[in-house]
Protein backbone atom coordinates (compact mmCIF):
# COMPACT_ATOMS: atom_id res chain seq x y z
CA UNK A 1 0.00 0.00 0.00
CA UNK A 2 1.39 3.32 -0.84
CA UNK A 3 1.37 6.37 1.55
CA UNK A 4 -1.42 8.25 -0.52
CA UNK A 5 -3.34 5.07 -0.24
CA UNK A 6 -2.20 4.21 3.60
CA UNK A 7 -3.24 8.02 4.41
CA UNK A 8 -6.90 8.28 2.77
CA UNK A 9 -7.19 4.94 4.41
CA UNK A 10 -6.44 6.49 7.93
CA UNK A 11 -8.61 9.68 7.27
CA UNK A 12 -11.42 7.17 6.07
CA UNK A 13 -11.01 5.20 9.50
CA UNK A 14 -10.88 8.48 11.20
CA UNK A 15 -13.82 9.74 9.87
CA UNK A 16 -16.36 7.25 10.51
CA UNK A 17 -15.15 6.67 13.73
CA UNK A 18 -16.55 10.21 14.21
CA UNK A 19 -19.73 9.68 13.04
CA UNK A 20 -20.72 6.65 14.70
CA UNK A 21 -20.04 8.37 18.29
CA UNK A 22 -23.26 10.37 17.82
CA UNK A 23 -26.37 8.62 17.08
CA UNK A 24 -29.81 9.89 16.02
CA UNK A 25 -32.42 9.51 17.85
CA UNK A 26 -36.16 10.31 16.36
CA UNK A 27 -39.17 10.63 18.62
CA UNK A 28 -42.23 10.96 17.20
CA UNK A 29 -44.88 12.65 19.66
CA UNK A 30 -47.71 15.78 19.68
CA UNK A 31 -47.30 19.40 18.44
CA UNK A 32 -47.49 20.65 22.17
CA UNK A 33 -44.73 18.37 23.78
CA UNK A 34 -42.02 19.99 21.06
CA UNK A 35 -43.19 23.60 21.76
CA UNK A 36 -40.98 25.95 23.12
CA UNK A 37 -43.18 26.04 26.71
CA UNK A 38 -43.56 22.34 26.30
CA UNK A 39 -41.09 19.70 27.95
CA UNK A 40 -38.92 18.48 24.48
CA UNK A 41 -36.81 21.49 24.54
CA UNK A 42 -35.72 20.47 28.26
CA UNK A 43 -35.83 16.72 28.11
CA UNK A 44 -33.80 17.13 24.71
CA UNK A 45 -30.90 19.27 25.96
CA UNK A 46 -31.02 17.43 29.22
CA UNK A 47 -30.56 13.57 27.39
CA UNK A 48 -28.22 14.45 24.33
CA UNK A 49 -25.90 16.22 27.00
CA UNK A 50 -25.34 12.28 28.64
CA UNK A 51 -26.05 10.12 25.59
CA UNK A 52 -23.75 11.80 23.09
CA UNK A 53 -26.39 11.95 20.22
CA UNK A 54 -28.76 14.10 18.31
CA UNK A 55 -32.74 13.91 19.63
CA UNK A 56 -35.07 14.86 16.90
CA UNK A 57 -38.44 15.55 18.03
CA UNK A 58 -41.18 15.13 15.74
CA UNK A 59 -44.53 16.80 15.93
CA UNK A 60 -47.82 15.35 14.66
CA UNK A 61 -51.13 16.84 15.64
CA UNK A 62 -52.02 14.48 18.63
CA UNK A 63 -51.33 11.57 20.41
CA UNK A 64 -54.11 9.24 18.18
CA UNK A 65 -52.60 10.95 15.05
CA UNK A 66 -49.23 9.45 16.14
CA UNK A 67 -50.75 6.04 16.16
CA UNK A 68 -52.20 6.44 12.77
CA UNK A 69 -48.74 7.30 11.63
CA UNK A 70 -47.39 4.43 12.92
CA UNK A 71 -49.84 2.40 11.18
CA UNK A 72 -49.06 3.67 7.62
CA UNK A 73 -45.57 3.94 7.87
CA UNK A 74 -45.16 0.18 10.02
CA UNK A 75 -41.69 -1.57 10.12
CA UNK A 76 -40.52 1.50 7.42
CA UNK A 77 -41.01 3.88 10.26
CA UNK A 78 -38.15 6.51 10.83
CA UNK A 79 -38.98 6.68 14.35
CA UNK A 80 -37.51 5.30 16.79
CA UNK A 81 -39.75 6.15 19.60
CA UNK A 82 -43.13 7.29 20.10
CA UNK A 83 -43.79 9.52 22.89
CA UNK A 84 -47.57 10.81 23.33
CA UNK A 85 -50.32 8.29 23.18
CA UNK A 86 -52.16 6.82 26.12
CA UNK A 87 -53.19 4.22 27.99
CA UNK A 88 -56.04 3.68 26.13
CA UNK A 89 -54.64 2.91 23.04
CA UNK A 90 -51.84 0.90 24.40
CA UNK A 91 -53.05 -2.21 23.08
CA UNK A 92 -53.85 -0.87 19.24
CA UNK A 93 -50.58 -0.05 19.72
CA UNK A 94 -49.04 -3.49 20.63
CA UNK A 95 -51.62 -4.99 18.29
CA UNK A 96 -49.18 -3.73 15.44
CA UNK A 97 -46.16 -6.08 16.40
CA UNK A 98 -43.83 -3.02 16.09
CA UNK A 99 -43.16 -2.50 20.11
CA UNK A 100 -40.11 -3.34 21.39
CA UNK A 101 -39.37 -4.42 25.21
CA UNK A 102 -38.30 -1.69 27.57
CA UNK A 103 -36.69 -3.19 29.57
CA UNK A 104 -37.11 -0.27 32.18
CA UNK A 105 -37.88 -0.67 36.04
CA UNK A 106 -41.51 0.87 36.56
CA UNK A 107 -41.66 -0.55 40.34
CA UNK A 108 -41.37 2.74 41.71
CA UNK A 109 -43.93 4.76 39.75
CA UNK A 110 -46.79 6.19 41.01
CA UNK A 111 -49.83 6.08 39.10
CA UNK A 112 -53.64 6.04 39.21
CA UNK A 113 -54.05 2.64 38.85
CA UNK A 114 -51.39 -0.21 39.10
CA UNK A 115 -49.26 -0.59 35.80
CA UNK A 116 -47.93 -4.07 34.53
CA UNK A 117 -46.85 -3.30 30.92
CA UNK A 118 -43.69 -4.07 29.91
CA UNK A 119 -43.62 -2.51 26.77
CA UNK A 120 -44.93 1.21 27.09
CA UNK A 121 -43.16 3.47 29.88
CA UNK A 122 -45.60 6.09 31.44
CA UNK A 123 -43.96 9.70 32.04
CA UNK A 124 -46.86 11.57 33.28
CA UNK A 125 -50.70 11.59 33.94
CA UNK A 126 -53.89 13.68 34.13
CA UNK A 127 -57.54 13.55 34.17
CA UNK A 128 -60.11 15.41 31.82
CA UNK A 129 -61.67 18.05 33.04
CA UNK A 130 -63.67 21.16 31.92
CA UNK A 131 -62.34 24.32 32.52
CA UNK A 132 -64.14 27.60 32.39
CA UNK A 133 -63.41 31.58 33.61
CA UNK A 134 -65.11 31.96 36.88
CA UNK A 135 -65.34 35.09 36.44
CA UNK A 136 -67.52 34.55 33.55
CA UNK A 137 -69.65 31.13 33.97
CA UNK A 138 -71.76 31.48 37.66
CA UNK A 139 -73.88 28.37 37.18
CA UNK A 140 -70.73 25.92 36.48
CA UNK A 141 -71.94 22.00 36.27
CA UNK A 142 -71.29 19.76 38.94
CA UNK A 143 -71.64 16.70 37.19
CA UNK A 144 -71.26 15.30 33.43
CA UNK A 145 -74.99 14.35 33.38
CA UNK A 146 -75.73 17.90 34.66
CA UNK A 147 -73.52 19.76 32.14
CA UNK A 148 -74.80 17.31 29.23
CA UNK A 149 -79.05 17.22 30.12
CA UNK A 150 -79.16 20.36 32.13
CA UNK A 151 -76.71 22.89 31.73
CA UNK A 152 -77.44 25.59 28.75
CA UNK A 153 -73.09 26.57 28.68
CA UNK A 154 -71.36 26.49 24.95
CA UNK A 155 -68.36 24.18 24.61
CA UNK A 156 -65.51 23.61 22.89
CA UNK A 157 -63.70 19.81 22.90
CA UNK A 158 -61.61 17.67 20.40
CA UNK A 159 -62.04 15.42 17.60
CA UNK A 160 -62.09 11.29 18.98
CA UNK A 161 -60.75 10.54 15.95
CA UNK A 162 -57.27 11.84 16.23
CA UNK A 163 -56.96 13.82 19.36
CA UNK A 164 -56.25 11.65 22.67
CA UNK A 165 -58.34 14.54 24.68
CA UNK A 166 -61.40 14.18 22.73
CA UNK A 167 -60.94 10.31 22.77
CA UNK A 168 -60.55 10.58 26.77
CA UNK A 169 -63.79 12.79 26.44
CA UNK A 170 -65.44 9.88 24.09
CA UNK A 171 -64.69 7.11 26.95
CA UNK A 172 -65.64 9.25 29.61
CA UNK A 173 -69.22 9.55 28.03
CA UNK A 174 -69.12 6.10 27.42
CA UNK A 175 -67.65 5.51 31.30
CA UNK A 176 -70.61 6.98 32.18
CA UNK A 177 -73.77 6.78 30.46
CA UNK A 178 -73.19 3.34 28.91
CA UNK A 179 -75.82 2.16 26.06
CA UNK A 180 -77.17 5.60 26.31
CA UNK A 181 -74.17 7.49 25.02
CA UNK A 182 -75.53 7.60 21.93
CA UNK A 183 -78.48 10.15 22.80
CA UNK A 184 -76.09 11.60 25.26
CA UNK A 185 -73.73 12.81 22.34
CA UNK A 186 -76.49 14.16 20.85
CA UNK A 187 -77.42 16.26 23.95
CA UNK A 188 -73.94 17.42 24.39
CA UNK A 189 -73.36 18.24 20.50
CA UNK A 190 -76.34 21.03 20.80
CA UNK A 191 -73.99 23.05 23.16
CA UNK A 192 -70.35 22.65 21.31
CA UNK A 193 -69.36 25.71 19.45
CA UNK A 194 -66.50 23.60 17.26
CA UNK A 195 -64.88 20.60 17.48
CA UNK A 196 -60.85 21.13 16.77
CA UNK A 197 -58.04 18.32 15.92
CA UNK A 198 -56.42 18.87 18.91
CA UNK A 199 -56.01 20.30 22.27
CA UNK A 200 -54.24 23.58 21.38
CA UNK A 201 -56.63 24.69 18.94
CA UNK A 202 -59.37 24.08 21.10
CA UNK A 203 -57.59 25.95 24.64
CA UNK A 204 -56.53 28.64 22.33
CA UNK A 205 -60.77 29.16 20.69
CA UNK A 206 -61.47 28.87 24.63
CA UNK A 207 -58.87 32.02 25.53
CA UNK A 208 -60.47 34.22 23.46
CA UNK A 209 -63.74 33.88 24.64
CA UNK A 210 -64.75 31.50 21.77
CA UNK A 211 -66.89 29.14 24.44
CA UNK A 212 -67.92 29.17 28.06
CA UNK A 213 -65.93 25.80 28.51
CA UNK A 214 -63.18 23.61 26.47
CA UNK A 215 -62.09 20.12 27.64
CA UNK A 216 -58.66 19.87 29.07
CA UNK A 217 -57.43 18.69 32.19
CA UNK A 218 -57.79 19.07 35.76
CA UNK A 219 -54.04 20.74 35.94
CA UNK A 220 -54.81 22.89 33.98
CA UNK A 221 -55.62 26.39 36.10
CA UNK A 222 -52.15 25.26 37.47
CA UNK A 223 -50.40 26.69 34.64
CA UNK A 224 -52.38 30.09 34.97
CA UNK A 225 -52.07 30.57 38.21
CA UNK A 226 -48.52 29.91 37.85
CA UNK A 227 -47.67 31.61 34.85
CA UNK A 228 -50.64 34.20 34.83
CA UNK A 229 -51.25 35.06 38.34
CA UNK A 230 -54.33 34.57 38.20
CA UNK A 231 -56.94 31.48 40.05
CA UNK A 232 -60.09 33.01 37.74
CA UNK A 233 -59.66 29.49 35.07
CA UNK A 234 -60.77 26.50 37.01
CA UNK A 235 -61.77 22.61 36.10
CA UNK A 236 -64.90 21.77 37.01
CA UNK A 237 -65.10 18.83 39.52
CA UNK A 238 -67.99 16.14 38.20
CA UNK A 239 -69.71 13.42 40.71
CA UNK A 240 -68.91 10.61 38.56
CA UNK A 241 -65.12 11.42 38.42
CA UNK A 242 -62.83 12.00 36.10
CA UNK A 243 -61.41 9.83 33.35
CA UNK A 244 -57.93 9.17 33.45
CA UNK A 245 -54.87 9.28 31.18
CA UNK A 246 -51.89 8.31 31.48
CA UNK A 247 -49.57 8.73 28.66
CA UNK A 248 -47.20 6.62 27.66
CA UNK A 249 -43.75 5.83 25.28
CA UNK A 250 -42.14 3.06 23.80
CA UNK A 251 -39.47 2.05 21.28
CA UNK A 252 -39.91 0.50 17.96
CA UNK A 253 -38.22 -3.11 17.20
CA UNK A 254 -37.12 -1.42 13.87
CA UNK A 255 -35.11 1.11 15.05
CA UNK A 256 -31.32 1.24 14.33
CA UNK A 257 -30.46 2.24 17.87
CA UNK A 258 -32.64 0.26 20.08
CA UNK A 259 -30.21 0.66 23.10
CA UNK A 260 -30.10 4.06 22.68
CA UNK A 261 -34.03 4.40 22.76
CA UNK A 262 -33.96 2.06 25.64
CA UNK A 263 -31.38 4.74 27.43
CA UNK A 264 -34.12 7.40 26.58
CA UNK A 265 -37.12 5.56 28.14
CA UNK A 266 -35.09 4.87 31.16
CA UNK A 267 -34.73 8.79 31.23
CA UNK A 268 -37.81 9.56 31.33
CA UNK A 269 -38.54 8.59 34.77
CA UNK A 270 -35.28 9.86 36.39
CA UNK A 271 -35.46 12.56 38.41
CA UNK A 272 -33.99 15.05 36.26
CA UNK A 273 -36.61 14.10 33.65
CA UNK A 274 -39.63 14.26 35.73
CA UNK A 275 -38.84 17.31 37.67
CA UNK A 276 -39.50 19.04 34.17
CA UNK A 277 -42.73 17.98 33.48
CA UNK A 278 -44.96 19.20 35.80
CA UNK A 279 -44.11 22.55 34.99
CA UNK A 280 -44.07 22.27 31.12
CA UNK A 281 -46.53 19.47 30.51
CA UNK A 282 -48.79 20.62 33.34
CA UNK A 283 -49.57 16.99 34.41
CA UNK A 284 -48.79 14.86 37.38
CA UNK A 285 -44.79 13.17 37.23
CA UNK A 286 -45.21 9.73 37.73
CA UNK A 287 -42.33 9.91 40.40
CA UNK A 288 -43.66 11.35 43.62
CA UNK A 289 -40.08 13.40 44.32
CA UNK A 290 -40.76 15.63 41.14
CA UNK A 291 -40.91 18.63 41.14
CA UNK A 292 -44.27 20.22 41.12
CA UNK A 293 -44.83 23.62 40.70
CA UNK A 294 -46.44 25.45 44.01
CA UNK A 295 -50.17 25.62 42.34
CA UNK A 296 -50.28 21.69 41.75
CA UNK A 297 -51.06 21.74 45.52
CA UNK A 298 -54.48 23.92 44.99
CA UNK A 299 -55.90 21.11 42.78
CA UNK A 300 -58.74 18.94 43.36
CA UNK A 301 -57.82 15.34 43.39
CA UNK A 302 -60.31 13.14 41.10
CA UNK A 303 -61.53 9.85 41.11
CA UNK A 304 -60.59 7.95 38.63
CA UNK A 305 -62.90 6.66 35.66
CA UNK A 306 -60.88 4.22 33.14
CA UNK A 307 -61.34 1.29 30.68
CA UNK A 308 -58.65 -1.57 30.09
CA UNK A 309 -56.83 -0.84 26.55
CA UNK A 310 -58.12 -4.23 25.90
CA UNK A 311 -61.87 -2.91 25.94
CA UNK A 312 -61.00 0.35 23.87
CA UNK A 313 -59.16 -1.59 21.23
CA UNK A 314 -62.52 -3.79 21.07
CA UNK A 315 -64.90 -1.15 21.02
CA UNK A 316 -62.97 2.09 19.88
CA UNK A 317 -64.36 1.69 15.87
CA UNK A 318 -67.74 1.59 17.49
CA UNK A 319 -67.74 3.80 19.61
CA UNK A 320 -66.07 6.27 17.57
CA UNK A 321 -68.95 5.88 15.19
CA UNK A 322 -71.69 6.42 17.42
CA UNK A 323 -69.83 10.21 18.27
CA UNK A 324 -69.74 10.72 14.40
CA UNK A 325 -73.47 9.40 14.06
CA UNK A 326 -74.48 12.19 16.70
CA UNK A 327 -72.00 14.80 15.87
CA UNK A 328 -73.21 15.01 12.49
CA UNK A 329 -76.75 15.15 13.20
Amino acid sequence: MNKTTLFSSLVLAASASVFSTESNLTVYTYESFTSEWGPGPALEKAFEAQCNCNVDFVGLEDGVALLNRLKLEGKQSQADIILGIDDALVAEAKALGLIADSGVDLSKLSLPYEWSDSKFVPYDYGHFAFVYDQTKLKNVPSSLKELVEESKVSIIYQDPRISTPGQGLMLWMKSVYGEKANEAWQQLQAKAVTVTPGWSEAYALFLEGQSDMVLSYVTSPAYHMTWDDTDKYQAAQFSEGHYTQIEVAAALESSANIELAREFLSFLVTKPAQDVFAGTNWMWPVLESAEKPEAFDQLFSPSSLYFSSEEVLANRRDWVKEWRNAASQ
